[in-house]
């Protein structure tokens, strides 16, 4: 919960789902003072009240609600209003993110009874990636099934990469509209985003989250030919072959231990060949793209790292990196150890890319392009 203009912060939390309605929510004021309770025998709507009603209870008013949304399709390029009428478009568009976006219409429609005097805002992780051009964002397919299925890269993470790339160039006193800019969003999902004059000009993720790097469950890019082979081999149906490679494959999959990459990590040190294996195809995948992206922007100012895994893991910054100094990328490693979860630059001095540690804040974001859409409805 923000103040806008100010972007003070008033409350922060999160309320995890532990079992079959069970919640454990935690939560910090700005004061420092903490929440944490076990909401038990609830559904999500009873739940979500508690976290409602624990802001309320506090004397805080709240204007507006403002949801990450994963998918904006082609009908979605910026922030927006949610109304019932947007709820059906966004019904229509479930099979581009089957994943996220039931719970995400499933949140909405609670939000919206329990707080009904507030305004509901969507935000949309492809929206910063609709400036990419027509070259990066078709696939070659029969141009028709583009323009009868919106058949195209959308990309993903936005709100990430537009606040990773706009911080670093503000701590680094850059002009974000005159820099050349690789983002890495590495976690559980990951994606890479190629910045150019302050415009996504290229994402790893395509017409839906699957594509691009190698992530927790999700198997990214693959031989489409793959798919149809074990779809006659194994005898899969549609359901089958979106479960395979969403859920069952990825870091998952070729280590048949985790998709947490902690739990891999602590494999792999301990000597496991396939959790070993797993990291490596983790890390060379996003060292090819941004080899990639290098050659797409004509040249690098800055490298950024951020998510759970980018903002913490110095072994796979360090390893993502070795042998760039081609392109002007070195890690002091001193520098990278130092750099968990903190703002930190970790490249080498006298090297002309800068490496940056930067720590996402994407409900930041979203405040700010809420608050830009609402601020004339909010005048009192």
């Amino acid at each position: 919960m923000f103040d806008m203009p100010s972007e003070q912060c008033y409350f922060k939390g999160v309320l995890e789902i532990q079992a079959q309605q069970k919640y454990l929510f935690k939560a910090t004021w700005k004061d420092g003072h903490k929440v944490e309770r076990q909401l038990e025998g609830m559904d999500k709507k009873k739940a979500l009240v508690e976290v409602i009603n624990t802001v309320k209870n506090a004397g805080q008013k709240i204007d507006v609600v403002a949801h990450r949304l994963v998918h904006g399709g082609t009908r979605f390029t910026g922030c927006i209003f949610i109304d019932e009428a947007t709820i059906g478009k966004m019904e229509e568009d479930i099979e581009l993110a089957p994943l996220h976006y039931p719970a995400n219409i499933q949140g909405i429609k609670i939000t919206m009874e329990i707080v009904a005097d507030a305004l509901q805002v969507g935000v949309f992780d492809t929206a910063f990636h609709a400036t990419m051009p027509p070259e990066a964002y078709l696939y070659p397919l029969p141009y028709e099934l583009h323009e009868k299925y919106s058949t195209r890269r959308y990309g993903f993470h936005g709100s990430s990469h537009k606040y990773v790339a706009t911080r670093a160039c503000e701590v680094l006193k850059k002009d974000f509209n005159q820099q050349k800019i690789v983002s890495c969003h590495l976690g559980s999902g990951a994606s890479v985003a190629a910045i150019k004059n302050g415009g996504s000009v290229d994402t790893s993720m395509g017409m839906t989250p699957v594509e691009g790097l190698m992530m927790g469950t999700r198997t990214g890019d693959i031989d489409p030919g793959i798919l149809l082979h074990i779809m006659d081999k194994e005898g899969l149906a549609t359901t089958g072959l979106r479960e395979l490679i969403n859920k069952k494959s990825g870091l998952l999959g070729i280590s048949g231990i985790s998709s947490d990459h902690r739990d891999v990590t602590e494999a792999a040190q301990q000597g496991n060949e396939r959790a070993q294996l797993a990291l490596k195809m983790f890390n060379y995948r996003i060292k090819k793209y941004i080899g990639a992206y290098v050659a797409i922007l004509g040249g690098l100012d800055i490298l950024i790292f951020t998510g759970g895994i980018g903002e913490n893991d110095e072994a796979t910054r360090r390893e993502i990196c070795e042998d760039m100094e081609c392109f002007g990328v070195s890690i002091d490693p001193s520098a990278n150890k130092k750099a968990c979860g903190i703002e930190s630059i970790v490249s080498t001095s006298g090297y002309p890319v800068t490496v940056m540690v930067v720590p996402t804040n994407e409900e930041l974001s979203i405040a700010r392009e809420s608050f830009q859409l609402t601020k004339d409805k909010l005048i009192r």
